[in-house]
């Protein structure tokens, strides 16, 4: 699991961690990551593997956020500031 805590403003979707890192973490081999961006309200990517195609995700989560892979966790999201 590698998690990457991105602070930038304002945010940049074409920055590193949605852009470089996912070629550099496919390379790896690195099955789940996650992109926290700390900028009121804060928001979590969770990427995951998806074959051929590289990373795939379901879009930022505020709030909370929960997952069962690639291991059972809840997060509150507004608490990390």
């Amino acid at each position: 699991m590698s998690c990457s805590s991105s602070r930038s403003s304002p945010p940049h979707p074409g920055g590193g961690d949605h852009v470089t890192k996912r070629g550099e973490y496919v390379d790896a081999g690195i099955g789940h990551y996650w992109i926290i961006d700390l900028t009121e309200p804060v928001s979590m990517l969770a990427c995951h593997l998806a074959g051929e195609f590289g990373y795939a995700d379901s879009g930022a989560v505020t709030g909370t956020f929960a997952a069962t892979a690639p291991f059972a966790v809840t997060l509150d999201l507004d608490a990390l500031l």
